[in-house]
């Protein structure tokens, strides 16, 4: 803290009160007071403690644990990839096959209404008799888990949830592979953490090295994957946390080209560089695509609630949705399955656009249309594949309008199709560079960074003033569950105990005789109303710390001298340690103060540190924030 905000400091909280002796012994504080010899490794002992987010063999194990997840999820994640292939052969062709397929390419005519609605009776019954928590769409489940439940996720969910999807998907479901993968290596990560004796804190940090792992797995994006769990599901950004996040994100994608080799998910023509008017125009695009993520967003929630006010049990809500997810594959095939093939060719113009060209736009409102009635239903399926081919879509046909009427700018299509892709869910979920990122890894198109940082910073931007909460967080703030929207530096780790602690602590003597002590606490003599008091031995070394509660106990004689009353070396800060240590010492001991050392680690006492002395960090904060310049 540099001197004129330790003085700004200093003006915000209350006066210190000074050292006074007592009317019957009156103890003056030492100002030099030497560390008694037999307390001091004790002392030592309690000064030190492992910095929570720093890196140490902790975060060595976590991470080879982390690595082994990244492994298991790229396995699991091809495995659930045939599981639909097969199940998808199964449903629409008759035949066995292990690869994924296009649903739109069936001969039932008719009959393939039928075929959502047989997928969505089995989940239905899936989720009420195995497990409810397979429903829904991965992401914010896994975040429930991680702010509630201390990361817990039941070993059932790990089978379950991608049994559910797969079946989902598998029988038409016009939903991507990505989130019950994702959903599945969360709960891999959580149910090893809760084998392995760790604390919940690095369970979470499993947990979302799985999830991550999951999405880097299908798409072969690991920096993209990182950035979700950071936006998403880690809630922080600590190094202890992060490189476990990074080895299992790392892994996945590597296993991953043993079986696909190294090739973008998405390919599409190569796209020139921008120049200042394309630039300008992804201004206007990213936020109309911000715009339609709100709509889309609320109309998701809109269909959960029309469910919610059914007079029928919610095991049969999935089955319902169906029927509709049916008749519009009915009538547009291309919406059934993961549909990763449409986003393709919205992006390399495979479909035909402009103003008013029929392929994008019928796709782009139906596959919303019949994702939004399934995914409100309560069926088990995701939301980044249906979002990004709605976006992408949106995209393209907004860039073949621009093309037509405003060719100057040198808006091409592909960009427009590239930049609402990742823009809708940048506007949608707020993981903007988990967006930006995961645009450029799955097309390998470098000329689009510039273009997709505007757009979808522009989306981003309209999506938070027009919506409070997320298609990732609605659903559990409606259940009470309170989500981190904002990540900043702790302002306790940035401030240091000397600029917050008093500097002149009234003290207790260790031959002063409890009664006489009694007295004095019971006047209004300055520095008597104190809670704790630190008491001095021989030589003014430091014994240890007496509450009011201590001294006033019925079982202690009013004879007693009060050093015979200290049971245990007292808890100490230096005072060059962060308030962030200092906090962490008086939530672990359960205590209310800390008597503050010398930084020259010679143990002598130069003040007191109380909870209400960092609260002044807090407000001194919340001033820097709120409080215009003058």
């Amino acid at each position: 803290m540099d001197e004129s905000r330790a003085a700004r400091a200093m003006a915000h909280r209350p006066a210190r009160l000074s050292a006074r002796p007592m009317p019957t012994s009156p103890p003056q504080p030492p100002q030099s007071l030497p560390l008694a010899p037999s307390l001091g490794p004790l002392l030592q002992a309690a000064h030190a403690g492992p910095d929570p987010g720093g890196i140490n063999r902790r975060t060595l194990f976590i991470g080879l644990l982390a690595l082994g997840i990244g492994v298991a999820a790229a396995f699991v994640a091809q495995g659930l990839l045939a599981l639909i292939g097969l199940i998808t052969h199964l449903s629409f062709q008759g035949r066995i096959g292990w690869t994924l397929a296009d649903p739109a390419h069936n001969a039932l005519g008719a009959w393939v209404i039928a075929v959502p609605v047989i997928g969505a009776l089995i989940i239905g019954v899936m989720a009420r008799y195995g497990s409810p928590a397979i429903r829904g769409h991965g992401i914010p489940e896994a975040m429930e888990q991680i702010l509630t439940n201390r990361s817990r996720i039941p070993l059932r969910v790990l089978f379950l949830k991608p049994l559910s999807a797969a079946i989902s998907i598998g029988t038409g479901g016009p939903f991507g592979a990505e989130g019950p993968i994702i959903a599945t290596g969360g709960a891999l990560g959580s149910v090893v953490g809760q084998w392995v004796h760790i604390t919940p804190d690095e369970r979470k940090t499993l947990l979302a090295a799985g999830a991550a792992a999951g999405m880097s797995a299908v798409f072969g994006t690991p920096l993209a994957a990182v950035m979700l769990a950071l936006e998403l599901l880690l809630f922080e950004f600590r190094p202890a946390s992060l490189l476990p996040v990074l080895a299992a994100c790392a892994t996945a994608a590597g296993v991953r080209t043993l079986f696909v080799g190294f090739v973008p998910f998405f390919p599409m023509p190569a796209l020139a560089w921008p120049h200042g008017p394309a630039l300008l125009a992804c201004i206007p695009l990213g936020a109309v695509v911000g715009l339609v993520a709100v709509l889309v967003t609320r109309a998701v929630y809109a269909v959960e609630d029309a469910f919610d006010h059914l007079p029928m049990h919610w095991m049969w809500w999935p089955a319902l949705g169906a029927v509709a997810v049916g008749l519009i594959g009915w009538w547009q095939p291309r919406t059934l399955g993961v549909g990763y093939d449409n986003i393709t060719d919205a992006l390399s113009g495979g479909l035909s656009g402009g103003l008013i060209g029929p392929a994008l736009w019928l796709l782009g409102i139906s596959k919303l249309v019949s994702w939004t009635l399934a995914l409100g239903s309560g069926t088990s399926g995701g939301t980044l594949a249906p979002l990004m081919t709605v976006g992408a879509c949106l995209g393209a046909a907004l860039g073949h309008a621009t093309a037509l009427i405003f060719p100057q700018l040198g808006l091409s299509p592909n960009l427009a199709a590239l930049v609402g892709m990742a823009a809708i869910f940048a506007g949608a979920s707020r993981a903007l560079f988990m967006s930006v990122v995961f645009a450029l890894e799955t097309t390998w198109q470098l000329p689009g960074l510039l273009p997709l940082l505007i757009g979808c910073g522009t989306a981003f931007l309209v999506s938070s003033l027009l919506m409070r909460q997320t298609i990732m967080t609605e659903k559990i703030i409606r259940r009470g569950v309170q989500v981190p929207d904002t990540y900043q530096a702790d302002p306790l780790a940035q401030a240091r105990v000397r600029d917050y602690a008093s500097r002149a602590p009234v003290v207790l003597q260790a031959t002063q005789q409890v009664g006489e002590v009694r007295a004095w606490l019971d006047t209004d003599a300055p520095g008597s109303r104190h809670l704790g008091y630190p008491v001095l031995g021989a030589g003014g070394a430091l014994l240890g710390v007496l509450t009011r509660k201590d001294v006033f106990k019925a079982e202690v004689d009013p004879s007693q001298v009060m050093g015979s009353l200290v049971r245990q070396p007292a808890v100490i800060v230096r005072e060059d340690a962060s308030l962030a240590e200092a906090m962490r010492k008086l939530a672990v001991h359960d205590i209310g103060r800390l008597p503050v050392t010398a930084q020259d680690g010679s143990g002598r006492l130069v003040g007191m540190l109380t909870r209400s002395d960092i609260l002044a960090v807090w407000r001194e904060h919340l001033l820097d924030q709120h409080q215009r310049g003058r």
